[in-house]
């Protein structure tokens, strides 16, 4: 990319103060990624989404969920990123697991088979809100009960949307193909969010 363009997206960002409403440290790591400056501020919110939703829209939904908190004490130069990882199978959402038990459910699920991840992102200002979301499909390997046993002991992935992470010892061992953004899968499409940045 010419680095007049990075340059144009940096200059026209500097008049907003940029913040990432997310604990989760990969999205913070992603954006860090951009050298766009941000802090990090979180509402807390139930994270329930209504029935019936499309796949593509529920991580949209919970995005938007999370930008609400935000919308009355926003300043004018404030532009709030909000991000929603779901990991579709079956017809089915794996969010984050409760416990060990549920955790090695969701990988036995996902075991040999292709799952979907889906991002939404929210991008809000006190003026202005635009939305997107990024899917990417994941094939994964025949998991082993001793191969989910030793990541589930090691790596403790109570955090992430279908009990694993792609950046993770499972990632290196169980994804046989990817197709989309890999970035995605770690839970915020940056190239995306970069080009919706820019028109922002």
């Amino acid at each position: 990319m010419p680095i007049v363009v990075f340059l144009l997206c940096i200059y026209m960002l500097k008049d907003y103060k940029i913040i990432l409403a997310s604990k989760s440290p990969r999205r913070r790591q992603l954006l860090e990624g951009l050298n766009i400056p941000f802090e990090v501020v979180i509402h807390e919110v139930d994270e329930i989404f209504p029935d019936g939703l499309p796949m593509e829209e529920i991580p949209v939904y919970l995005a938007r969920l999370k930008a609400d908190p935000f919308t009355e004490e926003l300043s004018h130069d404030a532009l709030v990123i909000t991000a929603d990882t779901i990991v579709w199978i079956d017809e089915m959402v794996l969010g984050k697991p409760n416990d060990y038990a549920h955790a090695a459910e969701m990988l036995r699920q996902l075991s040999g088979k292709k799952h979907i991840v889906v991002t939404g992102v929210c991008l809000t200002t006190r003026d202005k809100q635009v939305t997107f979301s990024a899917s990417t499909d994941v094939w994964f390997k025949d998991l082993s009960d001793s191969e989910i046993d030793y990541y589930l002991e090691n790596y403790h992935p109570y955090d992430k949307a279908g009990s694993y992470g792609v950046q993770e010892w499972i990632g290196y061992i169980a994804i046989t193909g990817i197709e989309g953004s890999y970035f995605n899968v770690m839970g915020l499409p940056v190239q995306r969010l970069y080009e919706e940045l820019q028109k922002f």
